[in-house]
């Protein structure tokens, strides 16, 4: 039963990214992508994500739990790439980057700066 929970997992997220105008069509070479850039539970949890910016207050209460928990994955989503992360009158906001050409690259190019 766990890997149907997978699945249903990616396939949310899938479904998620279907919101943007330009989406990407399910497929097995989708859900293996999402499996390098996503566990299983974040891809639960970024499913649950609103299509415009939101703050971590936004996704802690979509998520059911403590801002502080939600603060850890959503910066640990930042850091990797796959949430853009941006600072607006002291508040900051995260965005899911839309699908285009390179959306996949951008997660998997990014370098620590030292």
């Amino acid at each position: 039963m766990a890997h149907h929970n997978t699945i249903k997992n990616y396939s949310r997220l899938s479904d998620r990214i279907n919101l943007f105008p330009q989406g990407a069509p399910p497929s097995s070479l989708l859900f293996e992508i999402f499996k390098i850039l996503f566990n299983e539970k974040e891809a639960g949890l970024v499913s649950l994500l609103p299509i415009k910016p939101f703050t971590s207050e936004k996704a802690a209460g979509i998520w059911k739990m403590k801002k502080s928990d939600a603060d850890l994955i959503l910066n640990d989503l930042a850091d990797r790439g796959l949430l853009v992360d941006a600072e607006h009158n002291d508040a900051i906001f995260y965005t899911l980057p839309p699908p285009m050409a390179g959306f996949f690259k951008f997660s998997l190019m990014r370098q620590a700066i030292v």
